[in-house]
Formats: C-alpha cells, sequence, structure tokens
C-alpha cells in the first residue's frame, strides 16, 4: 500500500500467525461471556485488553469497553484518571498492532470526547492531554504520513481542544519542507483544504485578503503538479482552489419565473382567441394558480414570506407556501417555488396587475455552506387575465388532443419583434454589487494564468482536463461580467478525453453534455436554434406552447435549466440520458419526451414527481424494466428517501384491484402526477398488466401509447 511492497510470511510467521489465532479463538469466547453476563471487574477488562492488542478490529470488544467505562463513571466518586487513562492506553497499544484500525481510533476520540466533559473547567489538566494527543499523531505521521485516520483524529483534537486553524496550516507547511514526498499526499492536501475554506471563510487575521491567498495556494500546487506530474493528489487540490476561485462565496438569484419585467397573460384553458399576447408570454392552468419560481446560484433554505415579499393588489405575503424544489427532504434547494392564485377577472378593464417582488430584505436565507443571502435584489412583472370560455362561464370541451412528437409538427420559431424576448434571451436579473467587478478582475487574472501554465501539460489526460475545468470556470466569468463566453476549446477538450480515457468516458460525456446546454443558453442567437413552435395540423386547436427541442444530441446529463424556466414543452428524445436530475425546477413544463434513452428504471425519474404541471410524458423505448436491479438505485438515493411519502401502504389496491406491490416504483412516480398522455411502449415492461396498471392508477389519462381510451 502507497508504494511499500509487503513481504511474504516465513513459516515461522505462519506458525506465529496459527498459534495467536488460537489463543484469539479462546479470548473471544471468553470476552462475549463477560459481555452478555455484564461483567466489568478488572480480570474481565484485562482479558478484553488482551484480545484488543491482538485484534484491534474486534468492534464487540471496544463496545463492551464503552459500556465498562460507562458503569464505572456511575459510581458515586469516579475517579477520571484511572477510568480515561487506561482506555488512551490501551488504544495506543491496539494501533501499534494496526494503526488504521476504525474501532480503535473512534474509541480514543469517545474516551476523549467523555474527558473534555468532565475536565472542562481544568484547562492546565487538558492542554497535557493535548500535547500528548500532538506527540502520538506526530510518532505515527512519521511511520505513514499518508495515514488518513491520523489525520482526520488530528483535525478532531484540534477542534476539540480549540487548536488554532492557522497553526494547524504551518503543520502541513513543515510536513512539506521535511519531506518533499508529502507533495503526493492525498491526507496532507485534504487536510489543508479543509483548513483554508475555515480561514477563507473566518477571514481570520492573514486570510482577508482572498486574492493573495489563492495566488500563493496556486503557487505551492504548480510546483507540486510539477514535480510530480503523474500524482494526482496535487491536481486534486488545484480542483479545490479551483472552485475557490470562481464560486462567490455568498448566494445569490440568479433567475425566475415571472423574469423581470416580463407581461404574462393567465388563462384556464390553453385554447383562448381573444389573447393578443405573443405565446411565450402566456400561461395556462386549470387550478387557477401561477408558480412563482426562484433560482439561486447555491442551494439554500430561509425562503419564507419573511425573507421574501411580495407587493400587489390581489395577493399577499401571508396567502404563500414557499417550497423547496428537491428530489430528498433536504431544506436546502437552489430552486423554490410558491404558487400564486389568478386575480379576479375584470371584464370591463384590460390593465394588467403589477407584483414587485423582494428577495432577501431581511436576512434569513442562508447557503449550506453558512453564508447568507447579501444581495437584497427587487424585480416586477406584470399578469393579466384572459377571458376564456372558462371565465366566460363557457362550457369547455376538456376532450385534449394528441401531442405528436413528429418533425413536421414543430416549425422555427417566427419572432413579430427584434426585441429580445423572454425564450430566447433571457434576462438575468442585475445584482447591484460595488465590489463585484474588482472581485471578478482579481479571478479572471488567476485563471488566465493557470490557463497559460497547464498549456504545457497536455501530455497527461488529468492535464487535458484540468485545462478543460480552466476554460469552463473562464466562461464563468465571462458571463458575469459580458455575457460573452466561449465554450468551442472545451467541448474540443471532452471529446479528446472520451476518446484518450474510454474508461472514464460516461463522466467526460457528462461534462462535455453540461457544457454544451451552457453554450446554447449562453445567447439568443443559439437558443433560438433550438426553439419552435407547435402544430397538429389535425386538430383545429391552437397549440400554445413554449418549444425547446434538445433531442438527438447526445445529452446524457441536464444542466443550465435556471435559463430554462420559461419552457412548456421540451423534446430530449434520442438521447443518452440516464437521470433527469434538475429536471424538477421546470414548473412550467407540460408536454416531456423522454423517449429513446437509457433510463433502466423508475428511480431515474423522481423529478417528475415535483411537475405538478406535466400532462403529456413519453418515455418510449428505453430499457425500464429490462434489468432485473433497478441500477439506478445505486446512482441516487432510494426512492424511499425522496420525496415520496413514507406512510404509504406498501399492500394497498388501487381501484379495480390491482395491487401495488407489482409496480411500487412506478406507483411512486405516477401517483400524484396529472397526466393526459403517456407513451410507454418499447420498455420491457410494457405488457398488458403494467398499461391496465397504469389506467387506474392514473385515472385523467386519456392517450396511452397513441390509443384513445376515452
Amino acid at each position: 500500500m502507497h508504494g511499500r511492497p509487503r513481504k511474504s510470511p516465513t513459516r515461522e510467521d505462519e506458525a506465529a500467525s496459527a498459534a495467536t489465532g488460537k489463543n484469539l479463538g479462546f479470548l473471544q469466547s471468553q470476552l462475549l461471556y463477560n459481555h452478555h453476563k455484564k461483567i466489568y471487574n478488572e480480570e474481565a477488562l484485562d482479558l478484553s485488553a488482551k484480545t484488543l492488542q491482538i485484534n484491534p478490529d474486534l468492534y464487540t470488544a471496544w463496545n463492551y469497553r464503552r459500556l465498562a467505562v460507562q458503569h464505572k463513571l456511575a459510581a458515586a466518586h469516579p475517579e477520571f484518571n484511572s477510568i480515561f487513562d487506561p482506555e488512551l492506553r490501551l488504544v495506543e497499544s491496539a494501533l501499534r498492532t494496526n494503526p488504521k484500525a476504525y474501532g480503535a481510533w473512534y474509541h480514543r476520540e469517545w474516551v476523549l470526547r467523555r474527558l473534555s466533559k468532565a475536565r472542562s473547567s481544568s484547562s492546565s489538566y487538558l492542554n497535557d492531554y493535548l500535547d500528548h494527543e500532538l506527540q502520538l499523531l506526530e510518532t505515527l505521521l512519521k511511520h505513514d504520513s499518508r495515514n488518513f485516520h491520523a489525520w482526520n483524529h488530528r483535525r478532531f483534537v484540534a477542534a476539540l481542544f480549540n487548536t488554532s486553524d492557522q497553526e494547524e496550516l504551518k503543520f502541513t507547511n513543515e510536513m512539506i519542507q521535511d519531506n518533499q514526498d508529502n507533495l503526493s499526499n492525498y491526507s496532507m492536501w485534504h487536510h489543508r483544504r479543509v483548513l483554508l475554506s475555515g480561514l477563507l471563510k473566518k477571514k481570520a487575521q492573514g486570510f482577508s485578503s482572498k486574492e493573495k491567498v489563492l495566488h500563493d495556494e496556486y503557487q505551492l500546487v504548480d510546483g507540486a503538479i510539477v514535480a510530480g506530474t503523474e500524482d494526482q493528489s496535487g491536481w486534486f487540490y488545484h480542483l479545490s482552489l479551483l472552485e475557490q476561485t470562481v464560486n462567490m462565496d455568498a448566494p445569490f438569484l440568479v433567475s425566475s419565473w415571472p423574469s423581470h419585467g416580463s407581461n404574462v397573460l393567465l388563462s384556464r384553458n390553453r385554447c383562448s382567441d381573444d389573447c393578443s399576447l405573443s405565446q411565450f408570454d402566456s400561461f395556462h392552468s386549470s387550478s387557477g394558480t401561477f408558480p412563482l419560481i426562484l433560482y439561486f446560484t447555491k442551494a439554500v433554505q430561509g425562503v419564507n414570506s419573511s425573507t421574501i415579499t411580495i407587493e400587489s393588489s390581489f395577493c399577499t405575503k401571508n396567502d404563500l407556501h414557499w417550497t423547496p424544489l428537491m428530489q430528498n427532504r433536504s431544506q436546502f434547494s437552489q430552486a423554490w417555488v410558491t404558487h400564486i392564485i389568478f386575480p379576479a377577472a375584470r371584464p370591463h378593464s384590460s390593465e394588467p396587475y403589477l407584483l414587485e417582488i423582494s428577495v432577501g430584505q431581511s436576512q434569513g436565507i442562508i447557503s449550506r455552506n453558512g453564508f447568507p443571502y447579501s444581495h437584497p435584489t427587487q424585480f416586477n412583472f406584470k399578469v393579466r387575465l384572459c377571458l376564456g370560455k372558462t371565465e366566460r362561464g363557457e362550457v369547455e370541451d376538456l376532450d385534449g388532443d394528441i401531442i405528436l412528437w413528429k418533425d413536421e409538427n414543430f416549425h422555427a420559431l417566427q419572432t413579430k419583434s427584434q426585441e429580445p424576448h423572454e425564450a430566447v434571451s433571457f434576462d438575468q436579473l442585475i445584482i447591484n454589487d460595488v465590489h463585484e467587478p474588482n472581485t471578478s478582475n482579481w479571478r479572471a487574472a488567476i485563471v488566465a494564468n493557470e490557463i497559460d501554465f497547464f498549456q504545457t501539460l497536455l501530455f497527461y489526460k488529468i492535464g487535458i482536463l484540468t485545462l478543460a475545468r480552466l476554460l469552463t470556470a473562464k466562461n464563468v466569468l465571462l458571463s458575469r461580467c459580458t455575457n460573452k463566453t466561449v465554450h468551442s476549446k472545451v467541448l474540443e477538450l471532452y471529446k479528446d478525453l472520451i476518446k484518450l480515457d474510454p474508461l472514464h468516458s460516461q463522466y467526460y460525456k457528462d461534462q462535455h453534455s453540461i457544457v454544451f446546454l451552457q453554450e446554447v443558453t449562453s445567447n439568443r442567437e443559439s437558443l433560438q436554434r433550438h426553439c419552435c413552435s407547435y402544430k397538429n395540423f389535425a386538430s383545429a386547436s391552437i397549440g400554445n406552447y413554449k418549444c425547446v427541442r434538445l433531442n438527438n444530441i447526445s445529452l446524457s446529463r441536464m444542466g443550465s435549466v435556471e435559463k430554462l424556466l420559461w419552457v412548456s414543452m421540451l423534446d430530449l428524445s434520442h438521447n443518452e440520458l440516464c437521470s433527469i436530475e434538475g429536471l424538477e425546477a421546470m414548473q412550467l413544463l407540460s408536454c416531456l419526451n423522454l423517449s429513446v434513452n437509457k433510463f433502466s428504471g423508475f428511480s431515474a425519474l423522481g423529478p417528475l414527481r415535483l411537475l405538478k404541471s406535466l400532462e403529456v410524458l413519453n418515455i418510449s423505448y428505453n430499457e425500464i424494466g429490462l434489468h432485473t436491479t433497478d441500477t439506478a438505485r445505486y446512482l441516487c438515493s432510494s426512492p424511499l428517501s425522496h420525496t415520496e411519502e413514507t406512510s404509504w401502504n406498501c399492500d394497498e389496491i388501487v381501484p379495480g384491484g390491482v395491487s401495488v406491490m407489482n409496480y411500487w416504483e412506478a406507483f411512486l412516480i405516477f401517483k400524484s402526477l396529472r397526466l393526459t398522455q403517456l407513451d410507454i411502449a418499447g420498455n420491457a415492461i410494457a405488457g398488458e398488466n403494467f398499461k391496465s396498471f397504469l389506467v387506474k392508477v392514473v385515472p385523467s389519462l386519456q392517450w396511452l401509447d397513441g390509443d384513445k381510451l376515452r
């Protein structure tokens, strides 16, 4: 391990090992007996100590020792030294047998926690233990500087005894100076990364200037990479520095729907003869509500009626409930949504209603890493109610027409105005921050220097990958200042990596897809090439959808959804998608085509449950039901850990007598959807029994695999 050759055991070694094993068996049986009978006398403790000195990986023995400690502490006047010191000595003895015994390290941390709690009033007493721990760790790290258990324990000790992060960072410097081999030490670099992140976050003395700190760190790691270009530890540390360079500490609002300055026409039915506004300014909902979506640069919590204020003549903040758009139960999310009730109809007035939104005027929004929202933002938009058949008291024909995904039903978008349009030129919210230009300048300068440096290291695959990441970072920084980005070089690098390193081709394909979507959504012209209008010539109704077609372009992962919040019809067919993570933010989606992709099971379709406007879904010709085991479960959390209710009855019988247990994953996806059209043909699961199940679980279905149901 770590380049250290192992010696083959001699006959004497094998004989000694056999004798030790026989003795260990006897000791373990006695220990289990004492454990069962709750015997904690000195003889029993000595026996457990002998057992752990031979086999420090025996978790039951460590648990027994903890129970014994608790038994002694329960005495009337416990003597702390006589209780804790033997435990610490035993751990040291066990670590000499196996320096990486998980149970031994955990037991030591447990003892030190109890010790610090018992002796919290005596600082000098605890300092003696701190000095001893640091000496022990120094000895262990000299023996094996890559022992990540020792590094983890060092962080634990530093936190427990309030050792300064500056001192710990100084220790890593000394490790590098004493032994250049530590430049290839993953554990050391990780320790340094954790310390540096904390010091920058706290803006500790000497770390208030992020520009200077990162400049020095880049010089250090660039030297390490040159010294050992084939060692990846320095490259990974470089990646962490790049994230520190590009990512803004505080979260801020990056997009919304409705967007700033937009005019939205609201109607309860899709086909409205008197709707004069462009189709890209309209929203249709039979429920009489429309979503307000906020998308942040980072996952945040604290989005509520206190931190988000809405000023309008028909809506108050007390009427609103904000929901994080996440599959899991975390209260942190990049996308948040609330639903606003349509304003009352005004038959004799065409004046729109103005809504003014204020974000972060009061504190409470905070990112997962503890940074508060510090960019108070205001935006506004107007809404007007369209008086369609429903609002005029007429009966609406609810017998919907089938949606066809053929090329002849989609036509290039024709805009009536040369002005920028919401659909093809998203107007991002302008965050006024006087420090932002200077901040972006030094970040861009650092990235530019690193790009020049890595141009000389393209004979390594990881060098090509790092250059691709640096160019992507450059695009991110450019987009903040000028909205002018260059993605073509990055796409070429990922194509090269797919050929050079087929073992990791899926990762490169995913990154290529993300960059490609960034390019598509980066400006009006590129996005307009994928926007279109939909028309079913067999129907007299108007297909009033905001359509984007991203089909047949080898996408393996979704991205840039913050630029697509306005889309109501999305074609992702004929790609290589295995997941639709992120799609849950697109709350306006009513028609979605996922046919001819690589979905292996319903677990990968979890985000669909959050798309409350979804009416038309095509998942035909995938791999659903083809595999005995749904491999998507191992790529993401179990469906039961997502937003699905854990209280559902697995023996539940849906109307018609179909057992949920046969298709429980499908049930969790479809039970909350109000689909009118579904295509599942071409999947292994798409038999008659499953179709019967769907008809009963989704009573709103009118079309199934192109056949009219009612």
